[in-house]
């Protein structure tokens, strides 16, 4: 038997299909199956140094704060998404946020950290904070269009960029645990570049209040972006490549 294309459909059929809870559910099980917390069953890692374990605890607080405004976002956003599709797959989005929530402040705590809660707050990076007060602030306006590339464009695009570059150099029980949260990642960013490029394509008045957004919040999320980065100690010969991957998302909608 030939594997099942969702492309072949048509619109509504693909959207009837790959929003839907069903499909949602046989792709996490397909990288999260006998992962507990994100990290393999019975696994052991090494140690880290204290230098790193300080820059690592560092940078899972900001993860945290960027996966918190995407589940209170998302969770904001049922009630005014469109249509019944948008409101199914938020849904399965509100659990996958919650889980890379509670997969971070489980690894924080794993490297020592007693008080999770209390350290985000110490070493919260402003600008992020900052990013979260205005996603916030447009999904109460119920402002969907700003919301959703705020959301799942640009901090999706974000994190994804920030978590598949982190991996590379990270320890083995993180690599573990962002393994799962980038496949989740790529497929929020994917709602959000799809459900905005047929908006956009039907009502392209809409384009100048997005790139209006997108100059407000284009400084917040490159210094965050920078900061995550000198927190990881990066090589900077990456980073003009890793910043432009946030930049070519911003293209593909025409947002430039």
């Amino acid at each position: 038997m030939s594997e099942f294309n969702p492309h072949s459909l048509d619109e509504d059929e693909f959207l009837e299909e790959v929003h839907s809870v069903d499909f949602w559910f046989h792709a996490v099980d397909g990288y999260l199956r006998d992962r507990t917390y994100g990290r393999i069953e019975g696994a052991s890692h090494p140690d880290l140094d204290d230098t790193d374990r300080d820059n690592l605890i560092t940078t899972l607080c900001n993860y945290c704060i960027g996966e918190t405004a995407a589940l209170e976002a998302s969770s904001g956003l049922i009630s005014i998404a469109p249509n019944r599709h948008s409101k199914i797959f938020l849904a399965t989005q509100v659990v996958d946020e919650a889980r890379h929530l509670e997969v971070f402040l489980r690894r924080l705590r794993d490297l020592g950290v007693e008080d999770p809660e209390s350290e985000i707050s110490v070493r919260a990076n402003p600008h992020l904070v900052a990013f979260k007060d205005r996603l916030m602030e447009l999904v109460a306006g119920h402002d969907w269009d700003a919301a959703v590339f705020a959301q799942n464009v640009v901090l999706e695009t974000m994190e994804y960029t920030a978590f598949r570059a982190h991996m590379s150099t990270a320890d083995p029980a993180t690599a573990e645990v962002l393994d799962g949260v980038v496949k989740d990642e790529r497929r929020h960013l994917g709602f959000g570049e799809n459900d905005l490029g047929r908006r956009l394509m039907a009502m392209p008045e809409k384009r100048q209040r997005l790139a209006e957004i997108r100059r407000e919040l284009d400084n917040l999320v490159l210094a965050t972006f920078e900061e995550v980065q000198d927190s990881l100690g990066a090589d900077r010969s990456r980073r003009v490549d890793l910043g432009s991957e946030y930049l070519d998302a911003i293209e593909r909608l025409g947002l430039t």
